[in-house]
């Protein structure tokens, strides 16, 4: 697989070659966001996009953030490409470690 980039604005990390190595400098390198949805803070990239898309509609999403389908669309792919080639219990355990 190609190596993995932060897409978080201001990043000017290498690529990663790992995903899951991806993940853990997200939540440990970048502040927290908070939901524009509900509140809740978690930390920015893959974890802010499965909680937008985990526990709220897309209409949801749409409204608080003032997105398009394909700001949707992109962030659906984002997920799932993620989820399919991540160890998620990987992430956690380093996260908890």
């Amino acid at each position: 697989m190609a190596p993995w980039e932060c897409a978080i604005e201001g990043d000017d990390n290498e690529p990663f070659e790992r995903i899951e190595d991806l993940i853990v400098h997200q939540a440990r390198d970048h502040n927290r966001v908070e939901c524009k949805v509900c509140g809740t803070v978690v930390p920015d990239g893959y974890f802010a996009i499965k909680h937008a898309f985990d526990e709220h509609s897309r209409a949801e999403y749409v409204r608080a953030y003032d997105a398009t389908a394909a700001d949707v669309r992109e962030r659906e792919k984002v997920k799932d490409l993620v989820e399919e080639h991540a160890d998620i219990r990987e992430v956690i355990e380093r996260l908890d470690g």
